[in-house]
């Protein structure tokens, strides 16, 4: 009796297998108009639209040999849009469906590199080598990945960083060569200094390692005198403007100088974390915030972002560049300095910015923000993991991270902390959005984006807010992207990153494709 319940027990686990409902050839023409409609639209950068293109192919097919491509094409849209974990979702999906699907298993090891997952990506990129072992790509991936792992595990507890007080800039020689802008002493720096120093980048000209260390190390000792939470108080008619994400765009941070004027006493700044990576003028970036800073500490403030960290930085391209530009021991002493900043500013007690969201409690209050020990490289979770990393959705509740890393919140949640925290609106980042800004349902909660035409494909606006005190009520201005050098978005990231520019890739590709025969990375 036994030996036959189990029998059966077995036999419809394998029927639940195998017994996959037949598709019409009517509705296998459907899907697959639709994938190539996701195709297009994925090549053209346009992965929100192609991510429902696919959607649909699944909706209509999630079992059969073809649905795992629709989840593996899908996974990669997400790979572009950075929520991780979803892209790890898709491709456990198709993976299910079709256990010898190579591509699944690289994109979910990509996702997992982005996450720094180490363990994970190593075993996936084998997979993929394994079942495609003519892939040269998915070959030198996993060699990557083997390192990174091997590093992450040994050679990491030997990394303790460059000593700042180690760094002498006096030591440092000023070669006789060199006219760009000089630093003799930090409190003789002015606003047409800075101005100076701004046309002298444009040129895509280097200023002097010696300078660079002197303005760090004269930030990293005014940031440890900083709380976490900074009070910002603006008196009647001030006007204060806020931006998001520059990301290395240089020459768009030009544009909003431009359009919104210099910094001074009486035009404030506060730029709202992630400065660096991904865009390729990231050093330029973040040295003119640093030299605003140095000029007006009273009237420019900066937070830090999830990027101003060493993991992302050795991923995303920072770390390459400084190491391009400058050397190793200068990256060092960016990465002290990145740990001195600032979670976030309280604007008037009313308004707090934040790079990415909540805390994934209740109960938190702005005394807790305060007490945060900052000076270290973000965790992985807890209480300064979620202000860098949390996100916002318009469904009450609190939910799982599309990135993996902490979690989702609600409007009721928002509402909540705001009412026991006496806010009145909250500016966060860390999201692009097509207008440069979005409001979450209810209006209490809005991301602003200053990255337009994201890492050189996204098409974006770019936007920062202006308020003006008392009233602090929110003004919105959106600007497109400015013409740049060639260099590209991602020339200085790791190898695990450059699916951020597949799309560009494929479409040299397609071009050429008479001349070179490559497999595309959509099915």
């Amino acid at each position: 009796y036994q030996r036959r319940v189990h029998g059966i027990q077995y036999f419809r686990k394998v029927m639940e297998v195998v017994a996959v409902p037949e598709k019409s050839a009517e509705m296998v023409a459907k899907c697959e108009k639709l994938k190539d409609e996701g195709n297009v639209l994925f090549k053209q950068g346009k992965y929100k639209e192609a991510c429902a293109k696919y959607s649909q192919c699944i909706e209509l097919d999630s079992s059969t040999d073809k649905a795992a491509i629709y989840f593996s094409n899908r996974s990669f849209t997400h790979l572009k849009q950075e929520n991780f974990m979803l892209a790890i979702n898709d491709a456990d999906s198709a993976i299910k469906i079709n256990p010898g699907f190579a591509k699944a298993f690289y994109r979910r090891a990509t996702a997992n590199c982005a996450l720094n997952h180490w363990k994970e990506a190593v075993k996936d990129f084998h997979k993929a080598t394994k079942l495609a072992p003519t892939d040269i790509d998915s070959k030198q991936k996993y060699d990557w990945a083997v390192k990174e792992k091997k590093y992450r595990e040994f050679g990491s507890t030997l990394d303790i960083g460059t000593p700042v007080d180690s760094v002498k800039e006096e030591l440092i020689i000023v070669e006789k060569t060199y006219t760009g802008p000089v630093i003799n002493d930090i409190k003789d720096l002015t606003s047409e200094w800075v101005v100076a120093l701004m046309e002298y980048f444009k040129e895509e000209k280097k200023l002097h390692k010696k300078y660079v260390i002197k303005m760090l190390k004269e930030l990293i000792q005014i940031y440890k005198k900083k709380p976490t939470l900074v009070d910002v108080t603006l008196p009647d008619e001030q006007k204060f403007t806020i931006c998001g994400d520059v990301h290395g765009q240089y020459y768009d941070l030009l544009n909003i100088f431009k359009a919104n004027g210099i910094p001074s006493a009486a035009n404030p700044y506060l730029f709202n974390g992630d400065f660096v990576d991904r865009g390729s003028f990231s050093v330029e970036v973040i040295l003119t915030l640093m030299a605003w800073n140095l000029v007006y500490p009273n009237s420019f403030f900066l937070n830090r972002g999830n990027h101003e960290a060493a993991q992302m930085n050795m991923l995303y391209g920072f770390k390459g560049e400084v190491k391009a530009k400058y050397d190793d021991e200068s990256y060092g002493v960016f990465k002290e300095f990145f740990n001195t900043l600032p979670l976030c500013h309280l604007i008037n007690k009313k308004i707090l910015v934040v790079h990415g969201g909540l805390p994934s409690t209740d109960g938190v209050t702005l005394n807790d923000i305060k007490s945060i020990h900052r000076f270290v490289e973000p965790p992985e979770r807890g209480l300064m993991a979620d202000l860098l990393w949390s996100d916002f959705v318009n469904e009450d509740g609190r939910h799982p991270s599309k990135r993996g890393v902490s979690l989702c919140a609600g409007p009721d949640i928002a509402a909540k902390f705001m009412e026991s925290n006496n806010l009145e609106l909250i500016v966060r980042s860390h999201e692009m959005k097509e207008e440069g800004y979005e409001l979450q349902k209810g209006g209490k909660v809005v991301t602003i984006f200053s990255a337009p035409n994201y890492c050189d494909q996204q098409g974006n606006k770019g936007a920062f807010i202006n308020f003006v005190a008392p009233g602090l009520k929110p003004k919105y201005v959106t600007f497109t992207a400015s013409p740049h050098p060639s260099k590209p978005a991602m020339a200085y990231a790791s190898p695990f990153m450059l699916f951020q520019q597949m799309s560009l890739t494929n479409t040299f590709y397609l071009q050429k494709k008479k001349k070179k025969k490559k497999k595309s990375t959509l099915r």
